[in-house]
């Protein structure tokens, strides 16, 4: 039989089984059969106009908002909801999730924001433990491209969306370090990907320590704080979130001066 027309291998334990303990309050992904009908791929976003049409629903509840924080926040949503079960995957289950932007479907909340994936099957085995090859096919065939489109609708930088990316995969890394299933071996390549500099092209890393911790002087609880901000803090219904790297700045000074500008 040609590979092409091969099912995809049937693993135990399931994916949906690994939502216990730090995964109990998230939902995880609906896995083959037929898709809703309120899900839709999400090739379309490789078009720029059917990205903005699907951004306009989420922007409406900000209007007259900054769009690179509108951006900013939907992409959150976006990236949340899509790290969890490819992690859960990659570092539980040596699985690796079809999630490329040609590949999966996603259904929206009420407000515009990604809510749940539809996903054609289970994931293939990993065979490596190298971190950029372990991690291709989130971060080539689905971050890269969308952040790309992102950050050329919203005028925010690249690497405003690689940080909330970033963000998410240390957090959720550190977490599903607690999960009974955690497989050694794949989290540290997991860490190894957040500490490389440079790609293996020679290019920079654009996941290189998105977060930074440290231990505030005078204080026994140790400190969680992003390298970039995600700029939500410009909209006028947010302040900064609890890991700004901006806190203590002028921010409602910063905000003035921004309207003043316009």
């Amino acid at each position: 039989m040609p590979s092409a027309l091969r099912q995809p291998q049937l693993f135990e334990p399931s994916l949906a089984a690994c939502y216990t303990g730090p995964l109990a309050n998230f939902t995880p992904p609906l896995i083959g059969g037929t898709p809703p009908l309120e899900a839709f791929k999400t090739a379309r976003w490789r078009d720029a106009d059917w990205l903005k049409e699907d951004l306009s629903r989420f922007a409406a509840q900000y209007p007259g908002g900054d769009q690179r924080a509108v951006v900013s926040i939907w992409s959150k949503w976006h990236l949340s909801a899509l790290t969890v079960p490819t992690l859960t995957a990659n570092l539980l289950l040596n699985r690796d999730l079809p999630v490329g932007l040609d590949d999966m479907q996603v259904i929206f909340n009420d407000k515009g924001a990604t809510s749940r994936l539809w996903l054609p099957h289970e994931g293939t085995p990993i065979t490596t433990q190298d971190p950029f090859e372990r991690f291709a096919t989130l971060i080539e065939q689905h971050w890269a491209p969308l952040i790309e489109q992102l950050a050329a609708i919203s005028g925010a930088a690249q690497r405003v969306f690689w940080s909330n990316a970033g963000g998410y995969l240390d957090f959720y890394v550190n977490a599903l370090g607690e999960h009974p299933l955690a497989n050694q071996q794949a989290f540290e390549a997991a860490k190894a990907l957040l500490e490389a500099r440079n790609l293996p092209n020679g290019k920079r890393n654009p996941l290189f320590q998105p977060v930074r911790y440290f231990t505030p002087k005078g204080s026994e609880e140790v400190k969680r704080v992003r390298k970039l901000c995600c700029l939500r803090y410009l909209l006028d219904e947010f302040d900064t979130c609890g890991t700004c790297p901006l806190e203590g700045c002028d921010l409602e000074a910063r905000k003035r001066a921004k309207q003043v500008a316009r």
